[in-house]
């Protein structure tokens, strides 16, 4: 097994590289991916020798901008991109641990928690669809099965093709401005399936909530990634995707609910689901105008006269950023990716064993998930059963999407923590594929199904780690937009209608994409970690004086840096 080495960012030199220096025979420091020391113990010792409390004690203690030097440099940097907050830059600004907590539970409050009320939104209008299947949508429409998984193909082909482009969008306007702007306009759309008539207008539709959600969730990542550091987002995203099984969970409810209006006004009951949600959906989007500063420096508004943060905690949310990654300050907020930037993202291949993952590893959970609805319909259960059914998976989802995340950050190790995921689902791939006598029993199918959809996500880690690799604001919102939808679109295609109703052949297909996805995850580790000791080599036979004059006219940027470490 591998082990990783945390390195810190460009602008400081890697772990191990210091020449002549004198071996010890004091344990290694265990240290964060910023280089700052874990501390084990309840206390400290201040710089006058005297012991504080842990809440008291120093919180910045290593500081890449101690060097007056890299100072500078990073000065210069900031000016020149007209960084934000570059005026609230400080090298020499000290806090203590008590007060980053509070500014961190600030953060979650303001930040963390609109940023899983605005995936709400969104997941109301993007899940709906399997709830209004149960209400008979397909016999209404006049849809075979295949034609639905046109429409879902169409709106993940949408979403797809939106991503980049809604992303270079964003950078520009500023995610604080777009986002809103697409969920307002979305939530029109959704509201609208209410009046579809069949599979002309369903496809219509289909298209246009992807094209208008696409980009949403990289969005919010970026947006996400101005206010934690990178030891804390993977948690925070962990937050973020326990919303979208939350989100079933309600929704199953108020569906259970809406579905008891089937002939009110003459409508089925799933326009009745269409328009209600998505009149919810439009709430939050126009709320989201007022709760969605740009950054930290820029939470006063007239209708927000105090801001979320005094000027102190302003200084400590802007420093302890970018003593964790510089490069957070390297573009303005409203800067544009420039097609030149697009086009060294697109092509930084150290990224491509991400995008593989992201590519196949959450393709064997898909059909399972996106055909529950009808799955459990073929089995006799009847509507209200069927929606209700759907919330026991979604509750075990949350607890092991959790506990990954915080298994990833107890062990400091994301790759083999993200497989787990696919482990777990491989035997219950296998069951539904070769034990037919398992899938002829209703609730032993649902058993199987309830088990394979508790699956530990590991998307939350995934997208941490792709934002950390990519060490770049321009290359980080590129590569957050190269997202899991081409993979999505493939599952669409697994389940067919001539493999109806218990899909043996797509499920043998799911095993052969699930037994692939772990190969590729213990590639992506072989990968980083022969290529941070090739940079481990280079790096060391440069003298002191190389590594400096590197450090501080080095053009490259991002990843291709020789004193950037992938974390893995």
């Amino acid at each position: 097994m591998f082990s990783e080495k945390e390195f810190p960012v460009q602008g400081q030199p890697p772990q191990g590289s210091e020449k002549n220096v004198l071996p010890s025979n004091k344990p290694e420091e265990e240290v964060t991916p910023s280089g700052i020391p874990f501390q084990d113990n309840d206390d400290a010792v201040n710089q006058e020798g005297v012991v504080v409390s842990d809440e008291d004690s120093n919180a910045s203690s290593t500081n890449i901008f101690s060097d007056p030097a890299v100072a500078a440099h990073y000065v210069s940097v900031y000016e020149k991109a007209h960084y934000e907050c570059r005026h609230v830059f400080d090298p020499k600004l000290d806090w203590t641990k008590k007060e980053e907590k509070t500014v961190v539970r600030k953060l979650d409050w303001h930040v963390c928690t609109w940023a899983c009320v605005m995936f709400f939104a969104l997941q109301t209008d993007r899940g709906n669809l399997a709830q209004a299947i149960a209400d008979n949508l397909l016999k209404d429409l006049h849809l075979t099965t295949n034609e639905y998984n046109v429409g879902n193909t169409i709106f993940l082909v949408s979403f797809l093709l939106a991503e980049v482009p809604s992303q270079l969008v964003s950078k520009k306007m500023g995610p604080d401005r777009w986002i809103p702007i697409q969920m307002v306009i979305w939530s029109v759309v959704a509201m609208s399936q209410c009046a579809i008539t069949g599979k002309k207008s369903f496809f219509a539709t289909r298209s246009l909530l992807g094209m208008l959600e696409g980009g949403f969730i990289p969005d919010i990542v970026l947006w996400l990634s101005y206010f934690y550091t990178a030891r804390e987002l993977p948690i925070r995203l962990s937050y973020f995707w326990t919303t979208l099984s939350a989100t079933t969970i309600v929704t199953s409810l108020l569906a259970f609910a809406i579905f008891h209006l089937k002939g009110v006004g003459g409508w089925e009951a799933w326009r009745w689901l269409f328009l209600i949600e998505g009149l919810i959906t439009l709430s939050v989007g126009l709320a989201s105008f007022f709760m969605m500063p740009a950054s930290a420096v820029q939470t006063k508004k007239w209708f927000r006269p105090k801001g979320w943060f005094t000027t102190r905690e302003i200084g400590i949310v802007v420093n302890r950023i970018l003593r964790d990654d510089p490069s957070k300050g390297d573009m303005h907020n409203r800067q544009p990716v420039t097609p030149r930037r697009l086009w060294h993202a697109l092509k930084d291949y150290d990224m491509y064993p991400l995008y593989i993952i992201g590519l196949i590893a959450y393709i064997p959970q898909s059909p399972p998930n996106t055909y529950i609805s009808l799955t459990l319909k073929s089995l006799g259960f009847s509507t209200f059963n069927t929606v209700l059914l759907q919330i026991p998976p979604n509750v075990f989802h949350i607890i092991a999407l959790i506990l990954l995340t915080r298994l990833s950050d107890y062990l400091k190790e994301r790759t083999l923590v993200s497989m787990i995921q696919n482990v777990w689902i491989l035997p219950c791939v296998i069951a539904l594929a070769v034990w037919p006598d398992v899938i002829k029993n209703a609730w032993g199918t649902y058993a199987v199904v309830c088990v394979l959809l508790s699956y530990p996500y590991c998307h939350a880690i995934l997208v941490a780690w792709t934002s950390k690799n990519a060490n770049n604001v321009g290359n980080r919102s590129v590569s957050a937009a190269v997202s899991v939808q081409i993979g999505n679109v493939i599952a669409n295609f697994i389940y067919r209608t001539d493999d109806a109703p218990l899909y043996r052949r797509g499920n043998r297909d799911l095993v052969i994409v699930n037994v692939l996805a772990i190969a590729f995850f213990l590639f992506a580790k072989a990968y980083y970690v022969l290529r941070n000791r090739y940079r481990d080599r280079k790096w060391d036979a440069m003298t002191e004086e190389e590594q400096n004059r590197y450090i501080h006219d080095s053009k490259d940027v991002g990843s291709k840096r020789l004193d950037f470490r992938f974390s893995h």
